[in-house]
Formats: structure tokens, sequence, C-alpha cells
């Protein structure tokens, strides 16, 4: 039943969203198909023909109700720019963005749990007075200007990591196409990482801090349990439900960060694809995207819920 409501929720939302991207896409100043901006040469009757063509000749209201109609059936309509299937388009594009994006939470969710539980439990130490600094720092700095620093550094002056693109040459497969790939995504994903771990690893220490003040905590350092079974039996069960929601929350800045990186690194993922439709006034593109994004992450904190459902069944998501 709470997996019907999930889902149910998931379809109204995704409805509410594409309202709010088709309004916001057609209240946009300029036009793929404004004169002298697809062609300087372009004649008004090539214009009226190639807008019958798009369905663009259509009441608003009617053009939107085609479109979720489409959408419902995995149709996203075709590119202005390349005239292929958006839908094409967005998945030969979807994997590497998810690669880079699941790899990033995966580190988030683990070092913001080690490190955040190390600090508070060696309070007022350097080691903690130096996450802390480093965490203010972590949710400080700006993505992209933590991005051309590295570049910088290790890219340009030491020439250690690659510049940009996924791979340096064609052909590789197997074992050695994934090592060239991974050594490429080196600098994306540790800054997706740095710029996410900040604020949660605070979030943990302070978490952690409130949890060792409880009396259950103290009752059990009176029975002489061992250190490793207070954090296992009664921290780590009390942290995991916050972890995983801010986590679930913390998604669409996740997924959305992925368009300045992938522009920054020249990824050819759904953030590069976005901001070039998003140049070129290529609108089935940019709502194909929005929608996708809007979906995976409400799709992500439908997991999350469930994941929170299965470690407490008390948990009303």
């Amino acid at each position: 039943m709470i997996i019907i409501k999930k889902f149910i929720y998931l379809a109204v939302m995704l409805f509410i969203i594409s309202l709010i991207s088709f309004i916001a896409v057609h209240l946009a100043p300029n036009s793929f198909f404004a004169t002298g901006e697809l062609n300087p040469n372009i004649t008004e009757e090539s214009i009226v023909q190639l807008k019958e063509i798009y369905n663009l000749n259509q009441p608003l209201h009617i053009q939107f109700f085609s479109w979720v109609k489409n959408i419902t059936m995995l149709d996203f309509g075709i590119s202005f720019s390349s005239g292929e299937q958006v839908k094409d388009e967005i998945l030969s594009r979807i994997p590497i963005t998810l690669t880079i994006n699941l790899i990033s939470m995966f580190f988030i969710f683990i070092l913001s749990l080690y490190i955040g539980i190390k600090s508070a439990l060696s309070q007022n130490s350097i080691f903690d007075k130096f996450i802390q600094q480093l965490s203010i720092l972590s949710f400080s700095m700006p993505s992209f200007y933590l991005a051309l620093i590295l570049i910088f550094i290790f890219s340009i002056n030491l020439e250690i990591l690659p510049l940009t693109g996924i791979s340096s040459e064609d052909g590789l497969d197997g074992f050695d196409y994934i090592k060239d790939t991974a050594w490429h995504l080196i600098l994306p994903i540790f800054i997706i990482v740095f710029g996410g771990i900040g604020s949660l690893t605070l979030y943990i220490r302070s978490l952690t801090l409130e949890i060792l003040k409880t009396d259950y905590i103290f009752f059990a350092i009176a029975r002489g349990l061992e250190n490793k079974k207070i954090l296992r039996y009664y921290i780590l069960p009390n942290l995991y439900p916050t972890v995983i929601t801010l986590l679930g929350l913390s998604l669409p800045g996740i997924i959305g960060g992925s368009v300045i990186l992938e522009t920054i690194f020249s990824i050819d993922g759904m953030g590069l694809l976005f901001f070039q439709s998003a140049l070129s006034h290529d609108y089935p593109v940019v709502m194909g995207i929005l929608i996708i994004g809007a979906f995976l992450t409400l799709l992500g904190n439908i997991i999350a819920d469930l994941i929170l459902l299965k470690l407490n069944p008390n948990f009303k998501g």
C-alpha cells in the first residue's frame, strides 16, 4: 500500500513539474525558430512549415497535453538541433551521468559517516577542529572554482590527470577502457564528493554528539560494553535514518551540479547536453532532461523512504 502511495505521489509530482517546466520554457526569451537565429536567411514561410512539423502552431494547452500524453509513452519528441529522437539522445548520455553521481553518492555516504563519527568521538581534538574547518571550506567552495583550481594544478601544471573527456583514445575495451575512464573521472568525482561531504559530516558529528549524551549510551558504557559494540548497536542505528534522508534530499543538488562539471570537463553526459540545448533553445531536449532528472530525483527519494521503512517499520514517509 505504501509503495502504491509513493508511485501515485511520483506521478502527481511529475505532472506538476512537467507543467512548470513547460510554462518556464515557453516564457523564456528568444526561440529556436525566431528569424535570424536558426538561419540568417530563413524565410517566414519556412518557419511556419517547421512549426507545423513540430506541432508548435497549436495553442499552448493543446501542446502541453499532447506532450504529456507522448512522454507517458516515453516519446519526448524530436530535437530541433539534430533532428534525432530526444529519447535516444538522452539514453546515450545518461549512463555516464548516473555513473558519476552514484559513485559520488557512495563516497559521500561512507566518508561523511566515518569522518563525522570519528570527529565526534574525538571532540575538541586537533583532528576534530581540522575536520570542522575542512567541512566549512567544503560547502562554501563553489564547485566550478574548485574544478578550475584542480585542473590548473593537476592537469596543466603537473600533467598528472586528464583535462577533459572520459577517454584518452578510441578503441579501448574491457579493463583498459574501465581503467582509462576511471582515470578521467577522478577530478569530477572528487569535486562532487568534496562539495557534498562538508555539511553532511558536520550534521553527523552534531547528531553523534547528541547521541553520546543519551541515557542508553551512559548505561552501555557503565555496563562495560566495548566501543565497537556501542558504535554498532547504539550509534549507527540512530544515524542511518537521518543520513539516508539527507542523501535523498541532496539528490537534486548533486544531479544539478552535473551541468557545471560536465561542461567544464567536456563529459558527454546529461548535464552537458542540457547546457548545449539551453543555449540553442532546443526545447524538446531541455524539457526531456528536466523530466528525466525530476524522475530520478523523486525515485531516489522513494528508494530512501523504502530503505528507512525497512530499517524502521514505524517510519511514516
